[in-house]
């Protein structure tokens, strides 16, 4: 595959991390049991990381989440506020039809007041996170 046709990834999508520009200078070897090699592998695979990526992360990781868990929330936070988006969308068409007529259904108004007080509040913790 040529360089041309190859999309470029999103950092929420990595397995392995950036390369330092300097190189990796030192190495650990970690010996560890048959059934925490498979726990692991496992959690690797979940994380959709390597291990090496997920030993890595999780000793550093200033907090009880990782980075990967990070990465995780604020993907599912993004497609949160899509969601959202959709929503206050149809909420908008109703108000549209509501207002062509006769009949304006009052809380029409009132739910999308709510849709875009969350969307507010989706958008902050996407903020915090980052």
């Amino acid at each position: 595959m040529s360089e041309e046709n190859e999309k470029p990834r999103s950092p929420l999508s990595r397995r392995r991390r950036a390369n330092a520009p300097a190189g990796t200078k030192k190495r650990r070897d970690v010996w560890v049991t048959a059934e925490e090699e498979a726990a692991l592998v496992a959690r690797a695979a979940r994380q959709k990381v390597t291990v090496p990526n997920l030993l890595l992360t999780a000793a550093l990781s200033e907090g009880s989440e990782t980075p990967t868990e990070r990465r995780a929330a604020m993907a599912e936070l993004m497609a949160i506020h899509t969601l959202l988006a959709r929503v206050s969308n149809n909420v908008n068409q109703i108000a549209r039809h509501a207002n062509a007529g006769d009949e304006f259904p009052q809380d029409a108004k009132a739910a999308l007041a709510y849709v875009r007080e969350v969307a507010v509040r989706i958008d902050r913790t996407i903020e915090g996170l980052m």
